[in-house]
C-alpha cells in the first residue's frame, strides 16, 4: 500500500472508532422511532464530520486520487458497519452511478446530477432488473426506450432499484432497449430519468428476508409512458451494455471488500463469544469444532481478500477488460465465503445470533443478497469456466 493510502486508512479507522461504532445502536433507534423513510439525521451529522476530516468521495479516483487497490482496504474498513459507507459518500448505488456519470456523462449531465451526488445533496437509483425476465443477462431486458421527436418515451417495470425509497433520490439510471432489431449487445441504452417525471411511480418497497432496509430500501418502479429529453441519453443509443460492463468492475471490488469487512467483524464476534461463553463446564473456545471454524474462517477471509486485492491491482495495471476473469471470480467467491463465516458466528452465538440484538442477522442477509445482486454465482462461474476453456495451454 502507498504511504497516502495507509495514512487515510489510519484516519478512517480512527473515525470509525470515534463516530461509527459508538453510534450503531443510536442509528437503529433513530430509524425505528419515526418515519422509517426519512433520511437519518445522525448520518447527515456524521457526513459533515467526514467531510471536515477529508474522508469524502474516497471511491472516485478523480476526487480522491486513489487507485482501486488503494481504495479497496478503505472499503473493507467502512464495510464493517453496513451503513457506514454512506457517511463517507461511498455507498452503492450512488458510487456506481457517479462513476457512470464521470466516465460517460456530458458536461451538462455532470453539472445537473454528478455534482449534487458528489456533494451528498441528493441520492440516486439504478433501474435495470425486471420482475418478468432473467435480468442478470442484460440482453433479456424488455423495457423500451422509443424515440419521439426530441424526446424518448420509456415504458417498463423495474424492481430492486436500491435507494429509490430515500426521499433524496432524485434521479434513476434506466436501462431499456432502443433497437430490438440491432445486434444482441447493441440493443440496450441507458438514460437519466428524474424521479419526479410524470409516469414514474414507486409501487412498493421490497423486503429482504423481512428487512425493509429503510431509509434507502429497494423499490419496484413502474415507468408508464415516461417522456424524457433526448439529451438525457448516456453515451448514445445502443451503448447501454458497454456502460454496464464499465460500471461493474470497480463496483464489484467495492462490494467484495465491504463484505470482507463484514466477515472480519463476524469472526471477531465469534472469537469474543467463544471465549466468554461457558458450556458443559468450559469455554466454548475449548471445543475442537469451534476452534476449527475459527481457523477456517481466518484462512477463507485472507484468501478472499488477496484475490480481491489482486483483482484491483490488475484493474489498475492492465484495465478492467483484462481483469474480467478475476472480477467474475471475486463476485462468486467473496459472498459465499462471508456467508459461511457469518453463519458459523451465528451458530456460536446461539439464540442471540438470530435476533436483531446483534448485527449478525443483517450481515447474513447482506451476504446472501450479494450472491444474487450483480448476477448470481452461477453466471459468474460460467464466465470463469468459458475463459478457462479458451485459454491456451
Amino acid at each position: 500500500m502507498s504511504e497516502k493510502a495507509n495514512e487515510i486508512a489510519g484516519r478512517l479507522s480512527a473515525f470509525m472508532d470515534e463516530h461509527i461504532y459508538p453510534n450503531e445502536q443510536a442509528y437503529i433507534d433513530e430509524i425505528n422511532s419515526g418515519d422509517r423513510w426519512e433520511p437519518s439525521e445522525l448520518i447527515e451529522q456524521l457526513k459533515d464530520k467526514a467531510r471536515e476530516a477529508g474522508l469524502w468521495n474516497l471511491f472516485l479516483p478523480s476526487e480522491s486520487g486513489l487507485t482501486n487497490i488503494e481504495y479497496a482496504p478503505l472499503a473493507e474498513i467502512m464495510g464493517r458497519v453496513t451503513w457506514a459507507s454512506e457517511v463517507f459518500n461511498c455507498s452503492a448505488p450512488d458510487t456506481g452511478n457517479m462513476e457512470v456519470l464521470h466516465l460517460y456523462g456530458t458536461e451538462e449531465q455532470k453539472a445537473r446530477w454528478l455534482r449534487p451526488l458528489l456533494d451528498g445533496d441528493i441520492r440516486s437509483c439504478f433501474s435495470m432488473t425486471e420482475p418478468d425476465v432473467a435480468s442478470s443477462d442484460a440482453t433479456n431486458i424488455e423495457a423500451s426506450i422509443v424515440a419521439d421527436g426530441d424526446h424518448y418515451i420509456l415504458d417498463g417495470r423495474k424492481w430492486w432499484s436500491t435507494g429509490a425509497g430515500d426521499a433524496r433520490c432524485k434521479v434513476s439510471i434506466f436501462m431499456g432497449k432502443t433497437d430490438p432489431s440491432a445486434a444482441k449487445h447493441l440493443q440496450q441504452s441507458m438514460i437519466l430519468v428524474p424521479m419526479d417525471t410524470p409516469g414514474v411511480t414507486v409501487k412498493r418497497m421490497l423486503d429482504v428476508f423481512g428487512f425493509d432496509d429503510a431509509p434507502n430500501g429497494h423499490a419496484e418502479i413502474h415507468f408508464d409512458n415516461v417522456r424524457v429529453p433526448k439529451e438525457n441519453i448516456l453515451l448514445g443509443e445502443g451503448r447501454g451494455f458497454e456502460i454496464a460492463q464499465g460500471r461493474l468492475g470497480p463496483g464489484r471490488v467495492h462490494h467484495c471488500m465491504r463484505l470482507i469487512g463484514v466477515a472480519e467483524r463476524a469472526l471477531e464476534m465469534m472469537c469474543e463469544r467463544a471465549k466468554a461463553r461457558i458450556a458443559f463446564g468450559k469455554p466454548v473456545a475449548d471445543q475442537g469444532v469451534i476452534r476449527q471454524w475459527i481457523a477456517e474462517a481466518r484462512c477463507a477471509i485472507d484468501q478472499a481478500r488477496l484475490l480481491v486485492l489482486r483483482t484491483a491491482w490488475l484493474m489498475d495495471t492492465a484495465g478492467s477488460k483484462v481483469a474480467r476473469r478475476e472480477i467474475a471470480m471475486i463476485k462468486a467467491v467473496t459472498p459465499k465465503m462471508a456467508l459461511e463465516v457469518i453463519d458459523r458466528a451465528i451458530q456460536v452465538h446461539g439464540g442471540g445470533g438470530v435476533s436483531k440484538d446483534l448485527p449478525l442477522t443483517q450481515f447474513w442477509i447482506y451476504a446472501r443478497s450479494l450472491r444474487l445482486a450483480d448476477g448470481p454465482d452461477e453466471v459468474h462461474l460460467e464466465s470463469v469456466a468459458k475463459m478457462e476453456l479458451k485459454r491456451g495451454r
